[in-house]
């Protein structure tokens, strides 16, 4: 039988907390922001750290561990495939030719990640850069109601769709790191 970690946390203040709420980094000095495309970016922020909190501190083998089978997830297939998924909605920004995937065929970013440091830096560097490409894309659409590119999604759209596909994707993490080292948490 396979014989599961030890839960754990370092939060010394609430014990299903990943870390105690002045350590957290997701946490702000301050009032919310103020309306609606802050809040938007400030949820992505959020997630987007979150995804890293989950995946910090782990080797190439824990990173690329498959804690559920027959599932190939694991939390180096989260990163790339949100670097894939970045580069998706920065395709449906445009109207210019799409970029490639990332990875190749369909569910390569899961299927093929491997426990290799080079493999785990290049997707830390490409969900950067992906995210970056994103966010660069989407400052030029400040208008929520806006419809771009060719299938004319409203930029609304891209961005709830996008804390959606970052928030299911966190839930999946903190399951998936919780079986790599018993790390409990948000």
């Amino acid at each position: 039988m396979n014989e599961q970690p030890a839960r754990w946390t370092e939060a010394t203040v609430y014990p299903d907390m990943w870390a105690d709420p002045e350590k957290d980094p997701r946490n702000s000095e301050g009032p919310s922001p103020d309306g609606e495309l802050p809040t938007l970016q400030d949820y992505t922020t959020s997630y987007r750290m979150t995804l890293l909190m989950k995946c910090e501190g782990l080797n190439p083998g824990q990173l690329a561990l498959r804690s559920v089978p027959p599932s190939t997830m694991s939390l180096l297939g989260l990163l790339r495939h949100l670097a894939e998924v970045e580069r998706d909605w920065h395709n449906w920004i445009g109207d210019e030719d799409p970029l490639p995937k990332l990875y190749g065929k369909r569910d390569a970013d899961f299927d093929e990640a491997a426990a290799e440091q080079l493999q785990v830096d290049a997707a830390y560097a490409d969900l950067a850069r992906e995210q970056a490409s994103t966010d660069a894309a989407l400052a030029k659409h400040p208008d929520l109601n806006e419809r771009v590119g060719e299938h004319q999604i409203a930029i609304r759209e891209l961005l709830v769709h996008r804390i959606e596909e970052y928030a299911r994707h966190c839930g999946h993490a903190d399951l998936l790191r919780e079986c790599v080292d018993g790390r409990v948490g948000q």
